[in-house]
């Protein structure tokens, strides 16, 4: 293929696509440049067909030092290693996006890798992976549904921002990143300070119209250069088999989804759709093995149907309740002894453990990654343990399943959390998922609020979290509140909203199918604030505000404010100073570029002697003032005092006395007090001071120190 480039007006800036020669052994590959940002996409589908029982889609996405212009990586190794948790997310986004734009009947691999290639820090790069995956699958030969398109819109000062910068994202009331096709929204991120339903839905409303103009584009990118597409094998059953299990188990499936006693959890399914697949072993094993795995996957079809039917004509869902009525609720904090904050959420089957940590500003995470080293206070890690759904299994690291939802909750809490000069602490929760039946995620951002508060972490209020689901069919759509886990497995969308009684603070979409329209959002979102009120009022029944003292076990930590210019006087040649106040203290000191200073130990004494040396290390002395100085020095022209540890003044020999003085030695002696009063400051900051312009003249005696 020749190489062809094409330009899009994106933000007022131009936007290139380009269909080089230089990755030729890929189906497709495209570069995509806004700005200075590059992301290289290539996507590759395999020869064959696979045996695994789903569909094999990877989506990778790779951030590069050099794209930022610098080497990074630790002191002994200088390359990239396994993607940041930043990096992972953005690979989750730009998967769940295009996921359902493929048959899921495809049983062969395609892998779709996103590189940065140059990143100039003002074009986020997440959007233009998204962008170029959809345009090479688009080029490409291997089948797909497609194009998308995508957006991220911001709002500051009334105004609409579109791909709005990193500063502006921090800037923003709420910043909504959406894709989808022209009519419908399959995937959406949402972080905000707050914001209204309605401010949310405007947003996305104004963003389609970008989204249908990135859709055009890409058709003309299809017309003008696309391959044709593979014809693949999709993995279908026989149409004779197929009326076979629907003989055999629509009844009894019926049966298990329509009975009054149904429990929450599906278990009544999942023991019907057991006994299909044993009636299928026992028919089909030794003849025609192949029939029971695709059995397996039409009789989950199957299933997702009469689910689907249950709700749409009957209202019916698998565990009785109503389309907007929630399970049951409760909420609890301090269960455990020694830890410095916890809470318990429980929503019906799914229940979280959530524990609030708070140490010293020197505990904050430090990350190396291709925008450069950051720091981060606040954290929310997220575990789900195999004993949480019933089953055994291996404890690896975190997936992405892990990062992700630990990164939504963190995202959900994070505009509430004070900011570090009212709570210096540096705060990391952690939510242990004890029993799942869907949407863990919610819970922990529940069981998180109320171990923060628990905690002493200064909140204005709570934070709570829902889960929504969608049944589509014949025309018709309706929107679950509280999905549990087969409305999740067999529903269209799973749409969870988090916020606080005045507003959204987070929210994150995906769909199995093509998307969902504003309308069936705007139901979505009105329905979650009904459940969000209502566990809201759960949570502060359990702990209406924060606790007004921190854990005895939490560190004690005090702040002080000093001049910038005098932070190389606080650390000292080679950080000697600091360290040795810190050993005489048994404190930690961390120290800021802009004078912030923060002091923590166990002992409340200890930080506040180290608070004080740190002040009278830094503080600026002013004319006028007075101070019992200790003598350091005599000279034949006057008195060296210390006025405070670390700042020195001559005391003249014609300020020592009323009296006129013929020998120094005479009046006073080393070690000495003296009250003294500061009466001038040179330009090179030397200090005079005066005993007989003091307000009290006499002297306190030797130094019992």
């Amino acid at each position: 293929m020749e190489n062809k480039e094409y330009s899009l007006d994106f933000n007022g800036e131009p936007l290139s696509v380009k269909f080089l020669n230089w990755v030729e052994r890929a189906n497709s590959s495209v570069i995509i440049k806004h700005g200075d940002t590059v992301v290289l996409c290539t996507a590759v589908m395999g020869s064959k067909d696979t045996d695994m029982p789903y569909f094999p889609l990877t989506v990778e996405y790779r951030e590069k030092y050099y794209a930022a212009g610098f080497i990074g990586g630790g002191r002994f190794r200088k390359r990239e290693g396994r993607p940041s948790d930043e990096a992972t997310l953005r690979a989750r986004l730009v998967d769940r996006a295009l996921r359902p734009l493929f048959d899921n009947l495809m049983r062969r691999e395609i892998q779709i890798v996103n590189t940065v290639l140059s990143y100039d820090e003002n074009h986020t790069p997440e959007v233009l992976a998204l962008l170029a995956s959809s345009a090479a699958l688009v080029q490409s030969d291997i089948p797909w549904n497609g194009p998308l398109g995508v957006v991220r819109i911001g709002k500051i000062n009334d105004n609409w921002i579109i791909n709005p910068t990193s500063e502006e994202q921090e800037e923003s009331a709420f910043n909504v990143l959406f894709a989808g096709t022209k009519e419908k929204i399959n995937m959406i991120e949402v972080d905000a300070k707050e914001a209204s339903e309605e401010g949310i839905l405007a947003a996305m409303e104004y963003g389609q119209e970008i989204v249908k103009k990135q859709i055009d584009f890409q058709h003309k990118i299809r017309e003008e250069i696309g391959k044709d597409k593979q014809d693949v094998a999709l993995l279908e059953l026989d149409e004779d088999i197929k009326k076979e299990i629907q003989e055999y188990g629509t009844e009894k499936i019926k049966k298990a989804i329509y009975q009054k006693d149904a429990k929450e959890g599906g278990n009544e399914i999942h023991a019907v759709e057991d006994e299909i697949i044993d009636w299928l072993k026992e028919k089909y094993e030794e003849t025609n093995p192949e029939h029971i795995k695709r059995g397996k996957l039409y009789l989950d079809g199957l299933i997702d149907n009469l689910v689907h039917e249950a709700v749409l004509k009957d209202n019916r869902r698998v565990d009785g309740r109503k389309l907007d009525e929630i399970r049951s609720l409760s909420g609890d904090t301090s269960v455990l002894p020694r830890t410095h904050g916890s809470g318990l959420f429980m929503r019906g089957l799914t229940h979280a453990l959530s524990i609030a940590t708070l140490d010293s500003p020197g505990e904050e995470e430090l990350s190396d990654a291709m925008d450069g080293e950051s720091k981060k206070r606040f954290m929310h890690h997220y575990n789900f343990p195999p004993y949480s759904v019933g089953e055994t299994g291996w404890f690896r690291g975190p997936g992405r399943r892990e990062i992700g939802h630990g990164a939504l909750a963190e995202k959900a809490l994070e505009p509430l959390i004070p900011p570090k000069e009212e709570f210096p602490y540096t705060i990391r929760v952690v939510s242990e998922i004890l029993t799942s039946n869907g949407s863990s995620s919610m819970a922990s951002v529940c069981g998180s609020s109320l171990a923060l508060m628990d905690a002493g972490v200064p909140m204005k209020k709570h934070v709570a979290g829902i889960a929504m689901g969608l049944m589509t069919g014949d025309g018709e759509a309706k929107i679950l509140t509280d999905i549990q886990g087969p409305e999740d497995h067999y529903g269209d969308m799973d749409f969870k909203v988090a916020g606080t009684r005045d507003g959204v603070t987070a929210i994150q979409m995906d769909v199995k199918i093509e998307g969902a329209t504003l309308e069936m959002l705007k139901k979505g979102l009105e329905q979650a604030k009904k459940a969000r009120l209502q566990i809201l009022d759960v949570l502060e029944g359990a702990i209406p505000e924060h606790r007004k003292e921190v854990s005895s076990y939490a560190p004690i930590i005090e702040m002080l404010k000093i001049n910038p210019e005098k932070i190389g006087l606080l650390i000292g040649a080679g950080g000697r100073t600091i360290r040795e106040i810190m050993e005489e203290t048994s404190t930690d000191i961390n120290v800021e570029d802009d004078g912030s200073v923060f002091v923590s130990g166990t002992r409340k004494e200890d930080v506040e002697k180290a608070v004080d040396l740190a002040f009278n290390l830094t503080r600026e002395i002013k004319i006028g003032e007075e101070f019992d100085a200790r003598v350091i020095k005599i000279a034949d022209f006057g008195a060296f005092v210390e006025l405070v540890p670390g700042q020195e003044a001559l005391v003249h020999v014609s300020e020592l006395s009323d009296d006129f003085v013929k020998d120094v030695g005479s009046v006073v002696k080393t070690g000495e007090r003296l009250h003294v009063k500061v009466i001038k400051i040179d330009d090179n900051g030397k200090i005079g001071a005066s005993v007989k312009q003091a307000s009290k003249k006499e002297s306190k005696g030797k130094d019992t120190e």
